[in-house]
């Protein structure tokens, strides 16, 4: 199952790009100079999926996708419904847990609560050590950055971050980027949700903090705005054969974006996404007539 998964998913992929031996772009990780490819996966709703193989053979292919294209990333979070061990399954499934940069996260109160729950996260994933550990959306951040800083130091964690997914947590998110040595930031960036380019983006930067970009499509809406619509002629310039691509692309033009995750179950549209870390990127002027594009509408 796994050629045949490999084979569709190097044939959405592109066969001409991939013989010619085109690589995902990655981006370096300030805080230690280690490569992450630069589109990853979500797995919020998508992966909270039942045992049967009807509802997991999809999520299986989406993972391939994913590799095949070169990607790494994985964002999990035990919020996620089963999603945790449903990863943890497939990857051990497929023997691809060291393929896998998998990011997760710790959603509670009270530092017992904290290192209880990452523990049967660890469990859930299979996993002995977690590439990234972050604290969802700043939930008793202080409490347990110092477990994870602690983590960190038995290397039972390779990186620390925080995340959040709204504009009106951008303020907190900023005041902890400056205070705290963080590896990562998560949070919310796209072509109709521009806010964290005046602020979160340039800090992070600044403070050599790497950025995984949520909801890159706006949870949805920003796709099912402009289904239909022809592509720019411009489009052709980029390398981008679809709308998702030029959102992707839209995201990743920032420099300070280390690597983007949208959240699918349907390995043609990972295909599609993995696509936008190939080729050019938007410059300043394209990025200006994509944004006008979205204004103007």
């Amino acid at each position: 199952m796994r050629l045949a998964v490999g084979a569709a998913s190097s044939l959405a992929l592109g066969g001409s790009a991939r013989a010619a031996g085109e690589k995902m772009q990655t981006r370096k990780i300030p805080s230690s100079g280690a490569a992450l490819p630069v589109i990853g996966c979500g797995t919020w709703r998508t992966f909270d999926a039942g045992p049967t193989p009807a509802e997991r053979a999809p999520l299986t292919e989406v993972l391939q996708t994913l590799f095949d294209a070169g990607g790494s990333v994985i964002d999990s979070s035990p919020m996620y419904g089963r999603a945790e061990a449903v990863t943890g399954d497939l990857l051990t499934a497929m023997k691809a847990q060291d393929k896998a940069f998998v990011a997760t996260k710790v959603w509670t109160r009270g530092r017992e609560a904290g290192i209880k729950q990452m523990e049967l996260s660890l469990a859930a994933l299979q996993r002995q050590r977690i590439e990234l550990m972050q604290i969802h959306n700043l939930v008793d951040w202080r409490t347990q950055l110092a477990t994870l800083r602690a983590w960190k130091a038995e290397k039972r964690i390779r990186y620390l971050g925080i995340t959040h997914y709204t504009e009106s947590a951008h303020a907190e998110l900023e005041a902890v980027m400056r205070s705290e040595g963080l590896d990562f930031v998560q949070l919310n960036y796209s072509l109709d949700d521009r806010a964290a380019a005046r602020r979160l983006l340039p800090l992070a930067a600044e403070r050599g903090i790497a950025v995984l970009v949520n909801q890159p499509f706006g949870g949805g809406e920003l796709l099912r705005a402009l289904r239909g619509r022809p592509l720019p002629l411009w489009a052709a310039d980029i390398g981008c054969e679809s709308w998702a691509q030029i959102l992707l692309k839209f995201c990743l033009a920032h420099p300070a974006v280390t690597c983007v995750i949208p959240g699918t179950s349907r390995p043609e549209h990972m295909a599609d996404n993995a696509r936008a870390g190939f080729g050019a990127l938007p410059d300043a002027a394209t990025r200006a007539k994509i944004a006008a594009l979205w204004d103007g509408r």
